[in-house]
């Protein structure tokens, strides 16, 4: 379990979380005020879990003939800062310090391209499915540390930023569960 102090980080990567270094991403602009976390959802074949699915796309390493689904995904390269998996593992792809490629094109409050001021975090599931008491435990501890690590001001989800796209982290989603104090 994850302890809320300053010590949880490690030049920009949480340290209780798997690092696997994914090439998805870019350097911030110079300034950026890194002030909101976006909450995403995925699995890959949607609701299939406990594979390596997720981390192989995220790595440019999913094997596109493995699943009919896949292959609408073959010239895609996405990444996320953090994925937490329905056991709770956490896994790291993209330092926070660097700009990861989870939003797509995106707005919030007037400011567009939210992969500039954001942090993606990808819970193993889909928009139409509960999700698991230990990502919910694993989220909040992660975002609880956030806030006090950033500027953070906004908690969203990916349907906040891309609202014509984008459902996650969908309906069933408790949002009481990562904002209460």
């Amino acid at each position: 379990m994850f302890c809320n102090d300053t010590l949880m980080m490690n030049k920009y990567i949480l340290k209780k979380s798997t690092y696997i270094g994914s090439e998805n991403c870019d350097d911030r602009s110079p300034g950026i005020i890194v002030d909101t976390i976006i909450i995403h959802c995925i699995s890959l074949p949607e609701g299939s879990y406990a594979n390596n699915n997720v981390a192989d796309f995220f790595l440019n390493k999913l094997n596109f003939n493995e699943h009919v689904s896949f292959e609408s995904l073959r010239n895609i390269k996405v990444s996320a800062h953090l994925f937490i998996d329905r056991s709770g593992e956490v896994i790291q792809f993209v330092p926070f310090d660097k700009c990861a490629w989870h939003a797509g094109k995106s707005e919030f409050m007037g400011k567009k391209n939210c992969n500039d001021f954001s942090i993606g975090i990808e819970l193993e599931g889909t928009v139409n499915q509960e999700y698991e008491d230990i990502q919910y435990r694993k989220l909040k501890e992660i975002v609880d540390l956030l806030i006090k690590q950033y500027e953070i001001k906004h908690v969203v989800g990916h349907k906040d930023v891309a609202p014509n796209r984008k459902l996650d982290p969908g309906t069933k989603f408790d949002w009481g569960k990562i904002l209460s104090s």
